[in-house]
């Protein structure tokens, strides 16, 4: 799932600010960007991911800041010297500029340097991080369950065809199975009507779906069971998808009739926008 979420904390001595950004993925992967000074912790965070995430790309950064209210001011002298002359070169082309203060020196971007503080505790980064992997959950959370009602309504949809599929089914063979005597009358003569009757029975059993009608319901219902748990599913909706457009699939096969093609096209329609969703599933 996709998420984002910032944790900024002031402690005595300093800033520090997480970003923690998730998006989808089939497994688990974990980048971290930490100062040199914080990559002792790295082991503690992919342990505290593991605990909470099982699926999704998780960029994770860390970023500490000197407070300059409580520590010593420290200018890059060189970057200064670089300004100073620039400014000379300019005041020799427009001798009627002002010239800059050392206050309006120091607002220069740089000339202050951001120190990083490098007596910073483990336990104050990590309940910052903490902080931020809550707010990142809560943020997954909140789409999950959007998630949960956009494919609670596909599973709707594809019941609401399966039930008028199955009212119309009778009709269907009772079509296919006159129009099959129809044209084996006109092709064959002197047969047999113990035998000719046979061999329609044959063909409209092979194209009786009320197998895969009951399989497609069974797989919807254990969609909606699983969507109702609060385990981790991605994997589990991932299989069963593959089982539905595999019914599908036979049910288009055997479809003798443009209403159960028809039928078979809109729910593979449906499977497919489900299975594109389950992906931001965890």
């Amino acid at each position: 799932m996709t998420a984002f979420a910032v944790q900024n904390t002031s402690i005595e001595t300093a800033e520090i600010k997480w970003e923690l950004r998730s998006v989808n993925s089939r497994f688990l992967e974990m980048h971290f960007r930490l100062p040199e000074h914080c990559r002792e912790i790295e082991p503690l965070l992919r342990e505290r991911l593991r605990s909470r995430l099982s699926r999704g790309k998780v960029e994770v950064s860390l970023r500490t800041v000197e407070d300059l209210t409580t520590a010593a001011l420290q200018v890059d002298d060189q970057l200064v010297s670089a300004l100073l002359t620039a400014i000379a070169q300019v005041e020799t082309q427009l001798p009627a500029s002002t010239t800059l203060s050392p206050m309006e020196l120091l607002r220069w971007p740089g000339v202050i340097k951001q120190q990083e503080p490098q007596n910073l505790s483990q336990a104050e980064l990590l309940a910052g991080f903490d902080q931020a992997l809550d707010a990142l959950c809560a943020g997954r959370e909140r789409e999950g369950a959007t998630l949960r009602t956009l494919l609670n309504q596909r599973l709707d949809a594809i019941a609401e065809i399966l039930s008028a599929l199955r009212d119309e089914l009778p009709s269907i063979l009772e079509r296919q199975k006159t129009l099959l005597q129809e044209r084996t009358a006109r092709l064959v003569q002197d047969v047999d009507p113990a035998r000719l009757e046979q061999e329609v029975a044959l063909l409209l059993q092979k194209a009786d779906v009320d197998e895969e009608l009951d399989r497609l319901a069974v797989h919807l219902d254990e969609v909606r069971r699983i969507l109702l748990t609060q385990e981790p599913m991605g994997r589990k909706l991932d299989f069963l998808m593959q089982e539905l457009n595999r019914e599908a699939n036979t049910l288009s096969s055997k479809s003798v009739a443009l209403f159960s093609t028809q039928a078979a096209i809109d729910i593979k329609v449906l499977i497919e926008q489900m299975r594109e969703q389950i992906q931001n599933i965890e």
